[in-house]
């Protein structure tokens, strides 16, 4: 861990102009100020209060980064992953980035304080070249999301597959006309979802139109918003791949508030298999993500990291996914 004379001599200023920095005195040159705070970037260095935490006792505290802290399947994920915790004398710190690069970069500087031993990534925003540098500061996993070119620990399904899974149900149950809705493109959990769905289409010969296609929904209300998007269309699907267990929730409700029959007008899928899905009525045909184990796994792997100081530790672990039939298809 770096010191302040190394901070200086990395400088090549004096360790009290770099004490003054550490301790944001109004009277430093910015020019100064600017090249000393690099340098404590680049060296690794940590201020004296956290470099005593560093040096001593383990916080016992794990932070999980999720996206949405409304989506249930973030709820099912993280109480799976408390309950591990819990019997490991483990504590978790709920961290929610909204789908905000800067948030999630905010939550990643509680490793760097020292303030959790480990954070496991629900969700992605940043570049791994953003997210990377912090990895000096103690272990980071993903778990749900996940960047292929990224240099850690993930616990994964293979959303290819599952794309590719939905999708073929419906084209098995004679659809022609499929619409489809997913989250951002930027996600790399999205974009292979699409290229399963993709591959299923191209294999039974059927178009991919630019009109049935949906980007960047979450949650019930987008479901609604789709639903009234693809029937004002002149020529409508006749079934939908939403991209989660909420979004296809929406669709159904106002299907059936504007009296269009599911399955038999419109067949919908979700993805997930969150309770609503067995709830709703008629219930939703949809892809089972094993939630708990994930959760369970992701936990286990981390706290392994922490108890043997393992920083960089890279491995892949690849949970099945399933059809779970019911009404709606």
């Amino acid at each position: 861990m770096a010191t302040i004379k190394e901070v200086a001599k990395h400088t090549g200023l004096s360790s009290t102009t770099v004490s003054r920095v550490i301790n944001n005195h109004p009277y430093v040159d910015e020019a100064k100020r600017k090249k000393v705070l690099e340098a404590m970037e680049e060296l690794g260095y940590v201020p004296n209060s956290s470099a005593r935490r560093l040096r001593g006792q383990r916080t016992n505290t794990i932070a999980v980064i999720i996206s949405r802290i409304v989506n249930p399947f973030f709820s099912h994920l993280v109480d799976a992953m408390e309950k591990l915790a819990a019997e490991q004398g483990y504590q978790l710190i709920l961290c929610d980035s909204r789908l905000e690069k800067k948030r999630e970069i905010r939550h990643l500087e509680l490793l760097k304080t020292k303030q959790v031993d480990g954070i496991i990534l629900a969700s992605i925003q940043n570049d791994w070249k953003d997210i990377e540098p912090y990895t000096r500061y103690g272990p980071i996993l993903s778990c749900n999301e996940y960047d292929s070119k990224a240099s850690m620990p993930m616990v994964v399904c293979d959303q290819k597959y599952g794309g590719y899974l939905g999708t073929r149900h419906l084209i098995e149950r004679g659809h022609t006309k499929i619409a489809y809705a997913g989250g951002a493109d930027r996600i790399e959990l999205t974009r292979d979802r699409f290229t399963g769905f993709e591959q299923a289409m191209k294999e039974a010969g059927l178009a991919i139109r630019e009109d049935y296609l949906f980007t960047s929904y979450y949650g019930i209300d987008d479901g609604k918003n789709i639903f009234h998007r693809m029937y004002a269309l002149e020529e409508k699907p006749t079934a939908i791949f939403a991209g989660g267990d909420e979004v296809a929730a929406g669709v159904i409700k106002e299907a059936k508030r504007f009296h269009c029959r599911v399955p038999d007008d419109l067949a919908v899928i979700g993805y997930d298999n969150q309770p609503i899905a067995d709830l709703i009525d008629p219930g939703i045909t949809t892809i089972d993500q094993p939630m708990k184990l994930m959760g369970t796994r992701a936990m286990e792997m981390m706290m392994d990291m922490i108890t043997h100081n393992r920083r960089t530790m890279y491995q892949k672990e690849v949970l099945p996914l399933q059809l779970v039939v019911r009404q709606s298809t």
